[in-house]
């Protein structure tokens, strides 16, 4: 469980195909911390520390998150946002993040806000899907490359966001430019409430 607030930037340093998992091996300023089987989010995405050497981690990527992702687009030198795992005992400064990104979206524009940045997304939109709650609404909570953020004007197959100089500087927000695939995680209490209704109705 995260929390959408990003510690850090890692940077890829190796990438290794193997079968269909890819290995990305990648260096950031607390790799001393990990340990082997911890759960760290890259890009949004929950992945497991499956090895440690030196100044460096390696997780996994399975095909099923290659596809549904923007990971298997990382090359060596690439910025990827990451956080650890959430702890407890402690404020939950961003809305509740489960790391299993449901799909990319698109950039589409960023216009400069006179002192922050409105950065529009498109998302391939589908019925069914937003009937079990793969939506945005207006002030909910969306989570971009593992960044929690809050809607601004959504459409049916878009929504905005408004992303201040700080997040702008330390994530890797100051990357993403239009035709820039992003990583998207929509709200778990959206999707909750949209499958209680569904049952509802039907019975």
């Amino acid at each position: 469980m995260f929390s959408g607030i990003i510690e850090d930037m890692a940077r890829v340093v190796k990438v290794e195909q193997e079968k269909d998992n890819v290995h990305f091996t990648l260096t950031c300023p607390f790799v001393q911390e990990l340990k082997i089987d911890q759960s760290v989010a890259h890009n949004g995405v929950c992945l497991t520390v499956v090895r440690l050497k030196d100044d460096t981690y390696t997780v996994t990527a399975m095909r099923e998150t290659l596809e549904r992702s923007n990971l298997g687009l990382l090359k060596v030198g690439d910025e990827v946002n990451v956080e650890r795992s959430m702890m407890m005992n402690g404020r939950l400064d961003g809305h509740i993040v489960q790391g299993h990104v449901d799909q990319t979206a698109e950039c589409v524009s960023v216009e400069d806000a006179n002192g922050s940045y409105i950065f529009t997304f498109r998302y391939a939109f589908d019925k069914e899907m937003a009937s079990r709650g793969y939506f945005t609404v207006d002030k909910g909570s969306v989570t971009v490359n593992g960044v929690s953020l809050t809607v601004c004007n959504p459409g049916q197959d878009t929504f905005q966001v408004n992303i201040i100089p700080y997040t702008y500087e330390n994530t890797n927000f100051h990357n993403i430019k239009p035709g820039t695939k992003v990583n998207i995680e929509f709200d778990i209490i959206g999707k909750y409430l949209s499958r209680m209704m569904s049952l509802t109705n039907r019975f």
